[in-house]
């Protein structure tokens, strides 16, 4: 299949793309690099820079390919910025992504499976989370992917648009050629890491006062291959319902914050000094998804459910590429 990448130079988007070109299909990515990595597109990849907003950007390269279904990660992701940056979050992951799709029904593409997160829930009021729980987003980055899934379902009614959203819990690990490289790196697994490297003196902690075991946010890892793997599945299925689709992506079991850090101790042998922070904005306490839905309706579960296995995928990586895609991959 003939399929365009959206954030394809991006950390999700980069595996996604290996695993899709290993299964054989014709990848394009699309990235503007604001957050992504030249580096980090996966050779056999057709690479386009340009922006989603770009309406003639998006006809040409629509015009051009042969494209039959979009995989779309594009998107601000920061939870922090977010809360004092809400118009850069809603202009990128909703006005940007309407665009594209307005762009693809143009051009005769009706499939597309939408990165979403875990942060459309808010505080949740029973664990572990469903899809039917409620959607309360107490964060702009999560209020504007809830708002993007909306309107795929809309257009779903309207204009037979075949999509799916994946709502992605923590994200971590890498392949054996490609991994996390942000900056400023807001994610608990590769700061820990870091620290571990001695590439900052202590691990932030934001908040020691939940009401959780050791007082920090739990929260459900899932391996960063098994994310991949879950769009090449929702793919496979889109079209057996007329509805717009919504999936939770996770291992279904919770770690606090300072049970990453321990178990990134034990693995590293590094001593990983942390700092006491207050609590940040928008951050809910626990987090742990239920994924029967994926399991029963497209046949996806988690190959690397152990946090161990994600932590030492995630250190071999950054221990091999200690300055990111600056010194390639």
């Amino acid at each position: 299949m003939n399929i365009l990448v959206t954030g394809g130079a991006g950390y999700i988007g980069s595996i996604l793309t290996e695993e899709l070109i290993k299964q054989g299909h014709r990848v394009l990515v699309l990235d503007n690099l604001s957050r992504g990595h030249h580096a980090a597109v996966t050779p056999g990849a057709d690479f386009i820079q340009a922006d989603l907003g770009n309406s003639a950007a998006l006809d040409d390269i629509f015009q051009q390919h042969r494209l039959e279904a979009v995989m779309h990660l594009a998107a601000c992701t920061s939870v922090g910025q977010s809360m004092t940056e809400p118009g850069l979050f809603f202009w990128n992951n909703l006005a940007c992504g309407i665009n594209l799709i307005e762009h693809m029904l143009k051009h005769g593409v009706k499939k597309i499976i939408s990165s979403s997160t875990a942060a459309v829930y808010g505080e949740p009021r029973e664990l572990p989370i469903t899809e039917n729980s409620p959607t309360n987003p107490v964060n702009a980055y999560g209020e504007s992917k809830l708002m993007f899934e909306r309107i795929l379902g809309w257009y779903s009614k309207a204009y037979g648009l075949e999509s799916t959203s994946l709502r992605y819990f923590n994200v971590a690990g890498a392949s054996k050629r490609l991994g996390s490289d942000h900056y400023p790196e807001t994610n608990l697994i590769p700061n820990v890491i870091k620290v571990a490297l001695e590439h900052t003196e202590h691990l932030p902690v934001f908040g020691t006062d939940y009401n959780t075991k050791d007082g920090t946010c739990i929260r459900d890892y899932i391996h960063v291959l098994d994310i991949a793997r879950a769009h090449i599945l929702a793919l496979s299925h889109l079209g057996q319902n007329p509805e717009s689709q919504v999936y939770n992506l996770g291992n279904g079991e919770g770690f606090s914050v300072m049970e990453v850090i321990e178990a990134a101790r034990r693995i590293t042998g590094a001593a990983i000094p942390i700092k006491v922070c207050p609590r940040r904005a928008g951050d809910p306490e626990k987090l742990v998804a239920s994924c029967a839905l994926a399991k029963d309706s497209i046949g996806w579960e988690p190959l690397y459910p152990r946090l161990e296995d994600i932590l030492e995928s995630a250190w071999q990586w950054q221990k091999e590429h200690p300055q990111g895609y600056k010194v390639g991959v």
